[in-house]
């Protein structure tokens, strides 16, 4: 992760579940098993340059694996 998220997500959406992602396998295989969900949400974050934007956050995540790989979509302002 080359940022930091700075405090909460907020309007968080679950948009893909089980089978319908298909980094399932590679997910499966490197943090376990789990009901991963694909998820986004909106979130302030600092860039390695020490700029602070409004992004569009996307990551994986499952009931006891926690939140992994989070990327940046886009950018909000």
């Amino acid at each position: 992760m080359h940022f930091e998220i700075l405090g909460p997500i907020t309007e968080v959406e679950t948009f893909a579940v089980g089978k319908a992602i298909r980094e399932l396998p590679r997910l499966r295989r490197l943090y376990g098993r789990g009901r991963w969900r694909k998820r986004k949400g909106v979130a302030s974050v600092r860039l390695r340059d020490g700029t602070v934007r409004q992004a569009e956050l996307h990551w994986y995540e499952a009931a006891g694996v926690g939140r992994k790989e989070f990327k940046i979509k886009r950018y909000l302002d």
